[in-house]
């Protein structure tokens, strides 16, 4: 019997509610250079949805009415392929926010991208980028053929310019996500690996990995289906429920935004238009992210790959 989410929560007295807004997640797009086996936006070359700037300059509009917003957290796609990206960043950075960008690290060689590591080192954007691996065999199986090797290129260019080195302000992170059907191992031990591991290799430093548990929804649960594994690995998360890292998913105090101005309580729910318990919402029918506070959040069963073992966000594990 499939177990409900919402329901579970209520049964272990955790709160169904949104604390406050602190991080604006934008998803400015889908259009990518790769197409990876566990992207949950099925991003990709072919892929032409691109926030315009009208969306973007709302965004803008929203987060100065605002009190409280202390991170802008910019996803894709590639969210470097936006041709509006540049400006993004450099409004955060007039505001003093805090800004992620979510890079795959392969987009700095990419025609007309070759500069991107400078820019972002210059306004202090701290880098969240994807290496679901630190060999070869398993990032290129996820990610295709070569995507490895200009991984850790981009990794090289970064430490160059000063990211993930001590005693610097530029932040740079690495994201790992499990091969298959399986939860992530833990976090701090992979991290002491991938540290030792690029180190030896190809003398590369960074500062945290996050561990994210691969969601099963669009591109992903298609290939858990061909497998013949979906509710085995939904089961699997079920399972594991963790009532403390339920207590403290992202969604309690981040709004996601789509490319055309949507709202949505995570950017999972985004890619399953799950729209929030009070209806669809725009960025153009509110007057501030404020009034997103203290709302019901929208869950379905999705959601217990936010919760199962240590947790699972955008920052890694919760527990």
């Amino acid at each position: 019997m499939k177990k409900q989410f919402l329901k579970q929560l209520q049964e272990e007295q955790i709160s169904t509610s949104r604390e406050k807004i602190t991080t604006v997640q934008v998803n400015n797009g889908r259009l990518c250079n790769l197409a990876c086996l566990h992207c949950h936006v099925e991003a990709g070359p072919k892929r032409t949805e691109l926030m315009d700037g009208r969306v973007s300059n709302r965004i803008f509009e929203l987060i100065d009415a605002s009190t409280g917003i202390e991170t802008l957290d910019i996803t894709g796609g590639a969210p470097e392929m936006n041709p509006h990206f540049r400006w993004m960043v450099s409004e955060a950075a007039k505001r003093g926010l805090h800004t992620i960008d979510r890079c795959n690290l392969t987009i700095f060689f990419e025609e007309g991208y070759e500069d991107l590591p400078e820019f972002l080192a210059q306004h202090k954007v701290h880098i969240i980028a994807s290496l679901p691996c630190y060999t070869s065999d398993n990032v290129d199986k996820q990610r295709g053929r070569g995507t490895f090797d200009r991984s850790i290129e981009g990794l090289i260019k970064l430490n160059e310019l000063g990211y993930g080195k001590p005693n610097t302000s530029l932040q740079l992170d690495l994201v790992y996500n499990p091969l298959g059907a399986s939860l992530p191992g833990a976090q701090a031990e992979l991290e002491c690996a991938y540290k030792k591991q690029l180190f030896e290799d190809f003398e590369i430093e960074f500062n945290n990995l996050f561990t994210i548990t691969n969601m099963p929804i669009k591109r992903f649960a298609r290939q858990l289906e061909n497998w013949g594994q979906l509710e085995e690995y939904m089961t699997l998360l079920e399972s594991s429920f963790n009532p403390h890292a339920a207590k403290n998913i992202m969604c309690r105090e981040l709004v996601s935004i789509d490319y055309l101005g949507n709202l949505y309580d995570c950017d999972f729910n985004q890619m399953l238009e799950l729209p929030p318990t009070q209806g669809e919402r725009t960025i153009w029918s509110i007057e501030s992210f404020n009034e997103l506070a203290k709302e019901e959040i929208a869950f379905d069963r999705h959601c217990y790959g936010c919760t199962a073992g240590a947790g699972s966000s955008c920052g890694g594990s919760l527990v």
